[in-house]
């Protein structure tokens, strides 16, 4: 009766082995199969810069959304009043800031209030007998000249040369509250001392001057997260031509440069 060959104790040994390390790699290959199925694309984790707000600089203004802006040259409060309201069109579009008008509120509410005064003082006074109206009118008086008063003090000491109070709210993971503040003011111009054979001129033009502050919070206000000052000076024939003309482009790219500079906390 033939006999079946037995295999050899070392051959049984190796083939286990191979059939032991096909089965661990098989299995390192579904575990990495696995892995990278459940592991994030890094294109859908948020990133830093993508939770940063939006600067002015990111906006895109297409010239046809800009209307042709033209002053006098010679005057000082046109030139000024065309760049800030240049200023408030570029930073209160609805990508950007929410503009708040409390001081202009503020201000006609208390102009309004003491129009109605005069006008109900003289009103009394005319229907009213002279003698009769005096203590009535006198008051009215009284509290029309504080009125006015007031809303020259305040005008003065509390808006002061504030253009522009700007807010917005973000949501990225948390609720993110900006709020900027603008204030302008015109530097006239300044003669300089030089000698009488320089064909130069003697003087420097006006100057447009802007300051700026910034902050950034969250939960409500407590958590700071950034804070900003820059102030910044151009002078007004750099976005003026000898026409009048003004070039809103350069103007609003020299402002977002300072409102960015001033969101990522720089001072200067």
């Amino acid at each position: 009766m033939a006999r079946t060959p037995k295999k050899s104790t070392n051959q049984t040994e190796s083939a286990d082995q191979n059939n032991h390390s096909n089965h661990i790699d098989g299995g390192n290959g579904n575990l990495k199969q696995k892995q990278q199925q459940r592991s994030p694309s890094p294109a859908l984790s948020p990133t830093a810069e993508s939770e940063r707000p939006v600067g002015p600089l990111s906006i895109v203004v297409s010239p046809e959304e800009r209307e042709p802006v033209k002053v006098n040259n010679a005057s000082l409060s046109e030139l000024k009043n065309a760049c800030d309201d240049a200023l408030k069109r570029f930073l209160s579009r609805p990508e950007l800031f929410k503009q708040i008008h409390a001081h202009t509120d503020i201000r006609l509410a208390l102009g309004w209030l003491s129009v109605f005064v005069a006008g109900g003082t003289a009103l009394y006074g005319y229907k009213i007998e002279f003698e009769k109206s005096k203590p009535v009118v006198w008051v009215g008086l009284i509290l029309y000249c504080l009125l006015t008063t007031l809303q020259t003090l305040y005008a003065y000491f509390v808006q002061g040369d504030v253009v522009f109070v700007g807010k917005r709210k973000t949501f990225s993971k948390r609720i993110v509250t900006e709020r900027i503040i603008i204030s302008s003011r015109t530097i006239p111009a300044k003669k300089l001392s030089a000698p009488s054979s320089s064909s130069s001129s003697n003087s420097i033009p006006p100057n447009y001057s802007l300051s700026l502050t910034y902050h950034r919070s969250s939960s409500g206000g407590k958590t700071l997260l950034a804070r900003g000052k820059t102030r910044g000076t151009k002078e007004y024939n750099a976005f003026f031509d000898e026409k009048g003309n003004m070039d809103q482009e350069r103007f609003e790219k020299w402002v977002g440069e300072m409102v960015e500079s001033a969101m990522e906390g720089k001072t200067s």
